[in-house]
């Protein structure tokens, strides 16, 4: 970089300063500085020139230009590793297409099809699938994508086509029979069809296709009409009764999509099973899923989320739109008043009551399974961690639900029982009345009382929580009726109190007369360390390293955690509250010695993952390269980077050491 260019930066004129760089020929210089000013387009045009088409190619994605991005991908062959770690941070960013692109130039078929995959096109990543061999994958990959998309026919054909060329008759008929006359794919999928009754030898079948292709070839279909302007055609499922609007939610085992019911005229929400993936064991997520619908099928209950229909095909539930979203939704838009908290905690009781009732154990009480229909009454939902059986005897044991509302005896593998579901709806409360989950331990203190998180609730609504959230079975309440007339006996204020919450500065810090209890410091999982000792995560009675909260901190940690490299140090938690990251605290100490040839290999991998995370570490050196405990090497955080340095000067840091 040259003196003008230095002082045009030195004075904040960065896009000056990268066209002059530009003008006199430092493409280099002028890249960086175009990236930090954010233009894009002009930074991976520089890249280009550079002979860097791999950092171009990231540069261009964000630019969102593909005109440039095509160009770019046809020079990334000269560069197979960069191409390669651009193709992950490029998918790392949300742009599967492209990665897929990118990887399919390298030769990297397997990469390709799963980027193929996670952009929606099932069809192309079975053909690479295929290529590599995998009919298996490929077919299972495409049978997952007709379950998930049961109206998009290319993956119906193809399943079709796929299955007929190696053997598999029957089921080829049968994906090529779902296609509907009116669809497009229709005139491909009739001489496949033909193909294949004959050979089930179904001939009167036979001679129906063959007469449908022949009135096909003889009258072409005409055009399709489009939509009215400004509308687009919403795809009909299940004999076309519903109307898919929108995706609400999907796991690995399914997807959750909000309908109109065309007959009913109402909106509800269609759980569709998704559990035949390529890479997942389906048995698990399909039992889950039969157990839910025999739960909601011996359930009848105004605080249960009701099913409405059930279809083989799918298999599907059809349940009650609820359109008041999660309690998990409410907790992140602010406090909630004690008097709706106990509420919506009555609620959930009343609906555990009944399940108990019918010798069902719900097991997994979370915010996102309590949902709120238009009038705002909570409703239990996710019955498919629910255990069916006579509740005299206990649950098998196993760890079944999730952590931060799980019992302690669900929490070391034991049997679940009532008082397991009672637990979940206490550190439900909890969290409600304080803003703050429930601490994961087996202490019989709450730490913040919730009378400390509101000047109007006392002891006795401390004692509660307490009681349904004891670390004895024994010491909860007998049964969810028992737990609700406790609840409902007690007054509960009808406003949130925002201000006796972890107070922020000394005057609204609470008196000598508050609470016993009362935290100490802004997040009551901390607990600082003495005498050079680090802070502690009391939680989960780790060590941790607390550092300021801002954005370009803030986007370095996420690339940090993308990377996913065991020599990476850590990024555990971000708390916006506190304003603070957390990242894990090892135990080691600083590099006082050479590295090995294997330990500069292993860093040579770390950083390759980090750098394919689009981060650049910049502080390669002995303060950020330690030594642990068990003679591990760790790749310490670094905050803060050069702000022109490169890829090159991390890997040049690392032949130093």
């Amino acid at each position: 970089m040259d003196d003008d260019v230095a002082k045009l930066v030195a004075q904040e004129r960065i896009a000056e300063a990268a066209a002059l760089a530009c003008d006199r020929g430092d493409v280099r210089a002028a890249c960086d500085l175009y990236e930090r000013a954010c233009d894009w387009e002009r930074a991976a045009r520089c890249a280009l020139v550079a002979c860097d088409p791999a950092r171009a190619m990231r540069l261009a994605v964000l630019a969102r230009d593909d005109e440039l991005t095509e160009r770019v991908l046809a020079a990334l062959g000269s560069d197979p590793p960069g191409a390669e770690r651009a193709a992950t941070w490029i998918e790392a960013r949300g742009e599967p297409a492209w990665a897929a692109r990118i990887f399919e130039a390298i030769g990297k078929k397997a990469e390709a099809s799963r980027a193929w995959e996670r952009a929606g096109n099932s069809v192309r990543a079975a053909e690479l699938l295929e290529a590599l061999h995998d009919v298996v994958g490929a077919a299972r990959l495409l049978e997952a994508a007709t379950r998930r998309e049961p109206s998009r026919w290319p993956n119906f054909l193809a399943l079709g086509h796929l299955l007929l060329r190696y053997g598999k008759t029957q089921a080829a008929a049968r994906a090529l029979q779902a296609i509907p006359a009116d669809a497009s794919e229709r005139d491909d999928a009739l001489p496949l069809l033909v193909q294949a009754l004959e050979q089930l030898g179904l001939d009167q079948a036979a001679a129906v296709a063959r007469r449908d292709l022949a009135c096909k070839v003889a009258h072409p279909a005409a055009p399709a009409i489009a939509p009215p302007r400004g509308e687009s055609a919403r795809a009909l499922i299940y004999g076309g009764r519903y109307e898919v609007v929108r995706e609400i939610a999907s796991t690995a085992g399914s997807r959750v999509l909000e309908c109109i019911d065309t007959v009913r005229g109402e909106p509800v929400a269609i759980k569709v099973y998704t559990g035949y993936g390529v890479r997942g064991a389906g048995r698990d997520v399909l039992a889950r899923f039969e157990r839910e619908l025999h739960v909601l099928a011996s359930i009848d209950h105004p605080n249960v989320v009701p099913m409405l229909d059930y279809f083989s095909d799918g298999p599907a539930l059809v349940l009650a739109f609820m359109p008041g979203g999660t309690l998990e939704q409410m907790l992140e838009r602010g406090p909630i008043a004690p008097a709706r908290a106990a509420e919506i905690a009555g609620a959930v009781l009343g609906a555990l009551a009944e399940a108990h009732r019918v010798g069902v154990l719900h097991r997994d009480i979370k915010p996102s399974n309590v949902l709120f229909d238009a009038a705002g009454t909570a409703r239990l939902a996710d019955f498919g961690a629910a255990h069916l059986g006579d509740l005299s005897a206990t649950a098998t044991a196993g760890v079944i639900g999730t952590f931060s509302y799980m019992s302690p005896e669900q929490r070391n593998g034991e049997p679940a029982t009532v008082a397991s579901d009672l637990y979940g709806v206490g550190a439900l409360l909890f969290e409600m009345l304080t803003g703050e989950r429930l601490r994961a331990g087996t202490s019989p203190r709450l730490d913040p009382l919730p009378s400390c998180a509101h000047r109007e609730l006392d002891p006795r609504h401390d004692a509660l929580v307490a009681s349904l959230t004891a670390p004895s079975p024994a010491e909860r309440p007998t049964d969810a009726g028992a737990a609700r007339r406790a609840l409902t006996a007690l007054p509960w204020p009808a406003w949130p109190d925002t201000r006796a919450a972890h107070p922020k500065n000394a005057k609204d810090a609470p008196t000598a007369g508050a609470s016993p209890g009362c935290p100490p410091s802004p997040d009551c999982r901390v607990q600082a360390g003495a005498s050079g000792a680090p802070d502690r995560d009391t939680w989960l009675d780790r060590p941790i390293q607390r550092i300021p909260l801002e954005p370009p901190t803030l986007e370095r940690a996420a690339a940090f955690a993308r990377a996913v490299h065991p020599m990476l140090q850590t990024v555990l938690r971000v708390d916006r509250k506190a304003h603070e990251i957390w990242l894990d605290r090892p135990d080691s100490r600083p590099l006082d010695r050479p590295l090995s040839a294997k330990e500069r290999a292993e860093l040579r991998g770390a950083l390759q993952a980090l750098h394919g995370a689009g981060m650049i570490h910049g502080s390669i050196d002995p303060a950020h390269i330690h030594i642990g405990k068990t003679g591990n090497v760790i790749v310490r955080f670094s905050a803060h980077c050069a702000r022109l340095a490169t890829i090159d000067d991390d890997h040049r840091a690392l032949s130093r050491l």
